[in-house]
């Protein structure tokens, strides 16, 4: 089966969204805190609550049946039939206050239990659905945040729900108002279910759907990183669920809240699942799925820990008391529905979309075994503990105790998570805590939302400013958009980014060699500038490309890496060639190869007739670079090019500021009769060139300078040599360009010469 168009899928995701607020108003209606609280209300024990609670794992072994009825109905149908039939199955409860006005106590909960139970199987018989349907409408680069998004839904209705329940529920509730707000939920089921049966139908493997149970388990068995999944989840699912049912009734029997305060505190619990489902949506498509799972239980396991040093003392302070139990609500909430949520997502990226249906069978079965056990296990243990009368704030300590141990292994386990492309956790805690970082997602996910392209320019601009690794990826995806102005910008994106990754190196080389004349030229300059050693072979064929521009950027590129053997080959190129563009770009390159010898070549690029200008500063620049004085003669250069005029007041102040420094350091020097003549006769020197364009002081003066240590340097003697020639040269008085560097170059012998006496 093809994707789904753009059109259609956006639909289809419409669809499911409108879905998944009936469906959570449903839930919160029929089987959410509020039937929690009625079960209270009609006294019920610890053990029956821990039932209740684990009949909502249970669903999930009723998930086998659903896959039977799979072979026969398409999973939408299924889906949509089960979830109405589940929100039917809850009429009973609706009649259990009637039975409690009566005085059946006993029937009342007997009405509820069935009802309950009802729900729930018919829940896992539509629930095997849900996972190939998710993961069909969620597939794309952006399946992270949508199925982050589905969450952020289910938790901002399930908050703004709640908070409407706890206002009608109010302090103390008449039981008839239960049954008016079940039967709501009734209503919002069924229609959640005629809702869903028109999401499109994902494809399915016959062959995969005849594959028994068993063969399900045998296949998982033989995959040991699902296998560690799976444990995992088992453990934390049995935690979370214990962890967070049993709040409302720590709350209720410890600090004695009544029923409305207790839906207001779940109302920060769903804020806190909104929180969490928020922040998973703005990092997962970018660091990954398991750093956020270890990060979500880490946080749960120290959200517990208060719970144990809790004072008994301060059950009486009841503004501390609402303070704590909002704490706990919102962080468990956050920590735990969050792990839950990038579980899932997690699941999704290490199973097969062909093995959907049955992993989806096996993850959910999992998740129902721990909930279940978990449940059932803590409400006989709170019994247990209470029959030895202890009292409850203790009982809850061991609880949370026993809670805190099991998530230790979990987190312990999670370390050995594959980590199917995610960041390490360190990593990813540092992008958590990091300002760069963070503007960086946010407008990578500006950039995933625009159509415009004026504002796709802007975005990219921005990127090329707030450099991140995290933006790589998002980067080679638009250096391949149709539009060459985005493919510019976001290669030039790449130049700020501290690393370039093997994918990222692979993709520049590809655009190197597939797209001259357009952005390759970009992408040699990347390649040069992170230094990619791998890309030399390319790059040596690349300086003879047609495409000039890159072939200019080729050699600089080889300069820039270091590959000294190809400079005699760049020498060759400058000096055959007529394009002044290569030529300038070829002079750049050996300046920054910084070969002394490559000094000959480039003044002979300046005995050519009437070289353009921006070749003879090239030229300069990179003679100037050999000789390491480039940072220091740049700005000379900059303010002669301005104004040409002031060549003989630039010139002239080197020469004072040079014989200056003589003056205010010859005072500590022992010998300075060679080098006092040496200075004295600098200024008249350069005065002879600057007003009578006599080059012929300056180039005895050059010829009379003394060894030092630094003359041992190559680039000194060529130096001296070429420029005591060129200062002869009746041709080349017009580059007064090169004059000036002359002019600079020996002033700092000056001062060197001074310095070293």
């Amino acid at each position: 089966m093809l994707p789904l168009s753009p059109y259609r899928l956006k639909k289809a995701r419409r669809l499911f969204d409108i879905f998944n607020v009936f469906n959570t108003l449903s839930f919160n209606l029929l089987v959410g805190s509020l039937i929690t609280l009625f079960a209270m209300r009609l006294s019920a024990s610890s053990t029956y609550i821990g039932i209740l609670n684990a009949l909502v794992y249970m669903s999930f072994f009723f998930m086998p049946l659903g896959k039977i009825l799979a072979r026969r109905f398409s999973l939408a149908n299924l889906f949509g039939a089960a979830y109405m039939i589940r929100s039917i199955g809850m009429i009973p409860v609706v009649f259990a206050p009637m039975a409690s006005y009566a005085g059946y106590r006993g029937a009342a909960l007997g009405l509820t239990l069935l009802g309950v139970a009802i729900f729930h199987i018919f829940r896992g018989i539509g629930i095997v659905a849900n996972n190939p349907i998710l993961s069909f409408i969620s597939a794309g680069p952006d399946r992270g945040s949508y199925m982050t998004f589905v969450q952020i839904v289910s938790s901002a209705t399930g908050m703004l729900s709640g908070f409407a329940i706890a206002m009608i529920i109010g302090e103390n509730p008449p039981l008839f108002l239960y049954s008016i707000l079940i039967s709501i939920g009734v209503v919002t089921g069924i229609s959640s279910g005629f809702i869903i049966r028109k999401v499109p139908e994902p494809a399915r493997d016959k062959q995969t759907e005849k594959t028994s149970f068993l063969g399900t388990l045998k296949k998982a068995f033989s995959n040991p990183p699902l296998m560690r999944f799976l444990i995992i989840l088992l453990i934390v699912a049995l935690a979370s669920g214990v962890s967070r049912t049993f709040l409302l009734v720590y709350a209720r029997e410890v600090y004695s809240i009544n029923d409305g305060l207790i839906l207001l505190f779940t109302v920060f619990g769903s804020l806190g699942h909104l929180a969490i489902g928020m922040l998973i949506k703005f990092f997962v498509d970018r660091i990954g799925a398991k750093p956020i799972f270890i990060s979500c239980v880490i946080l749960s396991l120290v959200t517990m820990i208060p719970i144990l040093v809790f004072p008994q003392a301060a059950i009486g302070n009841y503004f501390l008391v609402i303070f704590f139990l909002s704490f706990l609500f919102f962080m468990l909430n956050f920590g735990f529905l969050g792990s839950e949520g990038i579980a899932q997502t997690y699941f999704m990226g290490l199973i097969p979309t062909d093995d959907m249906l049955d992993m989806g069978v096996l993850y959910f079965m999992a998740f129902g075994i721990a909930g279940a056990l978990g449940s059932f296990l803590a409400g006989l243990m709170l019994d247990g503990l209470n029959w030895f009368e202890i009292i409850p704030f203790d009982s809850f300590k061991i609880l949370y105790a026993a809670l805190i141990i099991l998530t230790a292994v979990a987190i312990i386990l999670q370390r050995k998570l594959k980590p199917l492309g995610a960041l390490p956790l360190s990593g990813a805690v540092k992008i958590m805590f990091s300002y760069r970082d963070l503007q960086a997602i946010s407008l990578l996910d500006r950039l995933n939302k625009t159509q415009d392209s004026g504002e796709e320019e802007k975005l990219l601009g921005a990127l090329y400013n707030k450099p991140s690794q995290l933006s790589v990826k998002g980067l080679l995806e638009r250096a391949q958009f149709p539009r060459l102005a985005t493919r510019i910008e976001s290669i030039r994106a790449l130049e700020n980014i501290e690393f370039l990754n093997d994918d990222a190196v692979t993709a520049l080389i590809n655009d190197v060699v597939n797209n001259p004349f357009t952005t390759a030229y970009l992408s040699a300059r990347m390649l040069g500038h992170h230094g990619c050693i791998s890309a030399i072979p390319m790059l040596r064929k690349m300086t003879e490309s047609m495409d000039y521009m890159l072939a200019g950027e080729a050699m600089i590129a080889l300069a820039k890496l270091g590959d000294t053997d190809f400079c005699s080959q760049i020498e060759k190129t400058i000096q055959i060639t007529d394009n002044p563009r290569l030529r300038i770009m070829g002079a750049e390159a050996l300046g920054i190869y910084g070969s002394p010898n490559s000094m000959f070549n480039l003044i002979d690029m300046l005995r050519v007739t009437d070289p353009p200008m921006y070749l003879r500063d090239g030229i300069v620049l990179a003679m100037s670079a050999i000789l390491e004085t480039q940072h220091r003669f740049y700005p000379i250069l900059v303010r002669y090019v301005a104004d040409p005029s002031l060549f003989s007041v630039l010139a002239t102040d080197e020469a004072e500021t040079a014989y200056e420094f003589f003056r205010s350091n010859s005072g500590k020097k022992k010998d300075i009769s060679t080098l006092a003549k040496q200075a004295q006769n600098f200024q008249p020197s350069v005065l002879s060139l600057v007003l009578n364009n006599d080059g012929r002081p300056l180039s005895r003066w050059i010829l009379e300078l003394p060894s030092f240590e630094f003359s041992k340097y190559p680039a000194f003697e060529i130096a001296k040599t070429i420029f005591s020639e060129t200062l002869l040269d009746d041709e080349m008085n017009t580059y007064k360009h090169l004059h000036l560097l002359i002019v600079h170059w020996t002033a700092c012998q000056l001062k060197i010469l001074v310095r070293n006496q």
